[in-house]
């Protein structure tokens, strides 16, 4: 089916957020949208074969250039949007939530709860920074929702780019900075020498005003 916009992109609600901003913008009568979480492979694969105008993704200053030269690959481009640093996102109830700053050293209790990316995906294409080391509990699950339980029912905690501005995920969880040498930047693929049309350039614009919005450094 074809539709009129499409975007994919990673797990972050913000995403879903900004799609939802441009709907309500547009307006209409009718209209054939679609919006997909994927996997980073999954976006790419989404843009590069024109399922999806746009994917939205992030990068650290560690996987920049594997990520880069895979994007390169499929012949799509990476354009950032806001650089931010990783942040922990844990229960509001975690024992260390009121910490100003925490370590992966801290965290080495509480179950890890991550994106299950394939079984052969690329440490880089994690969509946690710091995804590729070793946790003594770990949990993959593919669902945002079931991430956001899990971390609530067990106490546990994920990497985020502490972007949380959905009521479910801001009632339950909160984010505390993360002791870490490395900063995300958060952008979005487009086929390369793409120009965007005006349901793509808006859904960019809103997204831009959304992380520039709540991104912390």
């Amino acid at each position: 089916m074809a539709y009129d916009f499409s975007v994919s992109g990673q797990h972050y609600l913000f995403n879903v957020q900004t799609f939802a901003h441009t709907v309500l913008a547009l307006g209409g009568d009718s209209y054939n949208y679609a919006f997909r979480d994927r996997t980073t492979q999954g976006v790419i694969d989404d843009v590069a074969s024109g399922e999806s105008e746009l994917g939205v993704v992030f990068e650290t200053s560690a996987t920049a250039a594997e990520l880069d030269a895979a994007f390169d690959a499929a012949g799509l481009e990476f354009v950032q949007l806001v650089e931010s640093a990783p942040r922990v996102a844990l229960p509001a109830s975690h024992p260390l939530v009121n910490a100003s700053s925490l370590t992966l050293e801290q965290l080495s209790d509480y179950p890890y709860i991550y994106f299950d990316q394939g079984k052969d995906a690329p440490a880089a294409f994690f969509e946690e920074a710091l995804g590729d080391q070793p946790r003594a509990k770990s949990i993959a699950t593919t669902d945002r929702a079931s991430l956001s339980e899990l971390i609530v029912a067990l106490n546990g905690y994920t990497v985020t780019s502490g972007i949380l501005v959905g009521i479910s995920d801001g009632a339950q969880l909160r984010t505390v900075a993360l002791d870490a040498d490395v900063t995300l930047r958060l952008g979005y693929l487009k086929k390369k020498g793409a120009q965007l049309d005006g349901t793509a350039a808006r859904f960019v614009a809103t997204l831009e005003k959304n992380l520039e919005r709540y991104a912390k450094f």
